[in-house]
């Protein structure tokens, strides 16, 4: 299982390299305050997972520059499930107004960054 795993992630990755998606332009002054907003943002993912590969791509296309955490490695992976309550990947840490929220399905983190950054 490991193995079909593991092929199964490379394919994903070489196909998300083939038909990496365009980013979006901004005027500069625009993209600045949204680079400033996207600095209170961390995505804890998985590098061939199908899903963070979907919130990457939706990431790219609007041009937001969020750090991304690899939560296999600590310590991103303890603080993901101590802080977060869930090892599950793809994650959103979202701090606003000194509260931090975790966000986990793909779907709902997308439509989070498209309404916020839209």
């Amino acid at each position: 299982m490991f193995i079909v795993r593991w092929f199964l992630g490379r394919i994903i990755l070489l196909l998300n390299f083939i038909f990496t998606p365009k980013k979006r332009k901004r005027p500069q002054d625009e993209q600045t305050m949204i680079d400033a907003a996207t600095e209170q943002l961390a995505l804890y993912q998985y590098k061939a997972c199908p899903f963070c590969v979907k919130v990457r791509r939706a990431m790219r296309r609007q041009s937001l520059n969020i750090a991304t955490l690899d939560a296999k490695q600590d310590p991103h992976k303890s603080t993901l499930v101590s802080e977060g309550g869930q090892a599950k990947v793809p994650c959103l840490r979202i701090e606003e107004n000194g509260e931090i929220r975790w966000m986990y399905e793909s779907s709902d983190i997308i439509n989070y960054l498209d309404k916020r950054f839209a």
